[in-house]
């Protein structure tokens, strides 16, 4: 039920956005541990009996296709986090990308699977991500999308996005890589002691949470300027600027402007913010995806992208995510 008063109240908006990220993380969190204490159990199982357990020593680079990426991305990423690196034989920076990749994923001994996905071969796949082009980089969490990076990076611009990633799964999702397979190199421990909190990420986080929205948008975006691939610093960032966006906004006003003509592009985008604000996340998804198919060019990309980002919102695990996910690769392909 709305309030009487239709003009939104900012705090309770972000409670609203903060409990649906924070039920996301409790319901992946959960599900890990979970998969780690049947994994002890079926390794005690197998000590007891003599035998080794199951999945014990399988490799950290894997060869993926839409046959076992159940097993081998969704399922295996409640144990570890799983980097998923689109590629094909043609495209010349994925043979410079792919190896320090590769070379990475043996180093962190077990506290990342690399999979591989040829996107000549497995279509359907680079259609579900939404590839529009390689080498991408993405990373699955217990069982949610992580965006990493698109095109070729250096090694060290990578070992700082892998050791961001491993840090948001221990934190959290409670994950802590292990991945069997690993063996930890000479001197380095498999499980290394907790990084401090990012203070510019503290900050942001402040911000959001005292209600001052543009600073707390302009500090994630400062976050990510020095560390693309921070998952915590985008989703935040994506919640601050919802929240910004929707703040003042007469809820019957913008309703009766997106009604009167659905192909104004600017009245579905904010009626699509009030309708996810306010619980209505079909409706706020299903609003853009409709108006993808009746939009081109610039409007078209300006609407999957906010789509994108009221995905980040919710968790890319929730089911509503996922439907909305092909209902919008149905549109545009």
């Amino acid at each position: 039920m709305q309030p009487r008063n239709s003009r939104l109240n900012s705090a309770a908006l972000r409670g609203a956005v903060d409990l649906a990220a924070v039920k996301a993380a409790g319901e992946a969190a959960q599900k890990a541990e979970l998969a780690r204490a049947e994994r002890a159990r079926q390794t005690a199982a197998a000590e007891e009996a003599g035998v080794a357990p199951a999945g014990a020593g399988y490799p950290l680079v894997i060869d993926v296709t839409e046959d076992t990426f159940e097993t081998e991305v969704v399922q295996r990423s409640t144990e570890v986090p799983v980097v998923v690196d689109f590629w094909a034989e043609w495209c010349g920076p994925c043979k410079q990308l792919s190896p320090i990749l590769e070379r990475l994923a043996e180093e962190y001994a077990g506290r990342i699977v690399l999979a591989k996905i040829d996107v000549d071969a497995n279509q359907l796949i680079a259609q579900q991500f939404g590839i529009q082009g390689i080498p991408a980089v993405m990373a699955v969490v217990a069982g949610q999308l992580v965006p990493l990076f698109q095109g070729a990076e250096n090694e060290a611009n990578v070992r700082k996005v892998l050791d961001q990633l491993i840090l948001v799964a221990e934190q959290r999702f409670g994950i802590v890589g292990g991945a069997g397979g690993g063996v930890p190199a000479e001197g380095v421990e498999a499980e290394g002691p907790r990084r401090p909190e990012d203070p510019a990420l503290s900050a942001a986080h402040d911000a959001l949470d005292r209600g001052d929205l543009a600073g707390a948008v302009q500090a994630y975006r400062n976050v990510l300027v020095e560390q693309p691939g921070n998952t915590e610093a985008r989703i935040g960032l994506a919640q601050a600027q919802l929240l910004h966006r929707v703040e003042g906004l007469d809820l019957q006003a913008v309703r009766a402007a997106a009604a009167a003509d659905p192909k104004d592009v600017e009245a579905q985008l904010r009626a699509a913010d009030l309708d996810l604000v306010g619980g209505h996340v079909e409706d706020a998804f299903g609003r853009l995806v409709v108006t993808v198919g009746k939009t081109f060019g610039e409007d078209r990309d300006a609407v999957r992208l906010r789509l994108l980002e009221l995905f980040e919102v919710i968790g890319t695990e929730d089911p509503r995510v996922t439907a909305a996910r092909q209902a919008l690769a149905r549109v545009l392909f």
